[in-house]
């Protein structure tokens, strides 16, 4: 139990506490900190740093520290056409913070992420692989982006394609990705839905319609306009094949007609093309991307082991683009 000692209490007509001597603080070792059951806003002095510190929630920080906001783009890895008579894949979750650019499913940028000027503060950085069904999702701190649906896994960051034995799409995740498009007349040469895309719903198959992968969504974050994250084209087994969504959307498969299915787009988070009958050639959906910016005066990043990463300057900001792996990173 906790327990205060005073020589004396007196009252004061401001709107203040003073006290007569200097203010002490428990002293730890860091090895006793780390012990310690803490709450965010519990106050140390760490007798081995020879610093007050703080709690913050998730890690101890000096007093002082650089607290800055840092943007974000955080795609998952898209779904894949695998499977016999399948839509496309949908794109991956797509959520955005940076410029006032729109997140997926027609969401609008979301907050930056606070971040510590402390090596002590670690926050975990994970880029989602692309899927021959469902992608994988993609962190960055507390954002999470949800894999893209495909196959039998028709549910993700935007949904999969209708296909000739699940004619129902796929559905989307709100605030980031659209919905497949439906299969609405299952008659041949059974043209399957389009993969959603982060920017627009897929489009529907019926016959010899085949839908197409929905468009995915433009960003300016790396300094220049990219489009990621598009549907991946339904499959036929007739004469069309699905056209992938802007964004890196895949191809659909057309077994008659000899077309394969074609993968997601590496790094955008795209769906790949669905698969037609036996003869068509499944897919996978493109590998996922994080990507973060910040001021370059405000820290300096360190990227732990298992991240692949490159970094480049943009005016007076420092972008960092993480395309494969998961592990922790920290500023300074």
């Amino acid at each position: 139990m906790s327990e205060l000692k005073t020589n004396k209490i007196s009252t004061n007509d401001q709107n203040n506490v003073a006290i007569d001597n200097a203010l002490n603080l428990k002293s730890y070792t860091t090895a006793g900190r780390n012990a310690l059951t803490s709450v965010a806003g519990d106050m140390i002095y760490n007798s081995d740093d020879n610093k007050p510190q703080i709690y913050n929630g998730s890690a101890w920080v000096n007093f002082g520290s650089n607290v800055f906001s840092t943007d974000y783009l955080v795609i998952a890895g898209g779904g894949g056409g695998t499977g016999n008579n399948v839509g496309g894949g949908g794109a991956g979750g797509y959520r955005n913070s940076y410029n006032s650019e729109s997140s997926g499913g027609g969401a609008s940028a979301e907050s930056p992420i606070i971040v510590v000027a402390n090596p002590a503060a670690t926050y975990t950085v994970t880029v989602g692989a692309g899927g021959g069904s469902a992608g994988s999702n993609s962190t960055f701190s507390n954002i999470t982006s949800i894999g893209g649906g495909g196959g039998s896994s028709k549910n993700g960051g935007s949904g999969a394609g209708g296909g000739y034995s699940s004619t129902a799409a796929g559905l989307g995740t709100s605030f980031q990705g659209y919905n497949g498009g439906s299969v609405t007349s299952n008659t041949s040469p059974w043209g399957n839905g389009g993969g959603g895309g982060a920017g627009a719903v897929g489009g529907n198959g019926a016959g010899s319609t085949v839908g197409a992968g929905g468009a995915g969504v433009a960003s300016t974050i790396t300094g220049s306009s990219v489009t990621r994250a598009g549907g991946g084209g339904g499959g036929s087994e007739g004469g069309n094949q699905g056209t992938g969504g802007a964004g890196g959307g895949g191809t659909g498969s057309n077994s008659n007609g000899g077309g394969n299915a074609t993968n997601g787009a590496t790094n955008t988070g795209s769906g790949g093309g669905g698969a037609a009958g036996a003869g068509g050639q499944s897919s996978t959906g493109g590998s996922g991307v994080v990507i973060l910016r910040w001021a370059t005066s405000d820290g300096t990043i360190s990227v732990g082991a298992g991240l692949t990463y490159s970094s480049a300057t943009v005016g007076s900001d420092t972008v960092v683009t993480f395309t494969a792996g998961t592990g922790t990173i920290s500023w300074s």
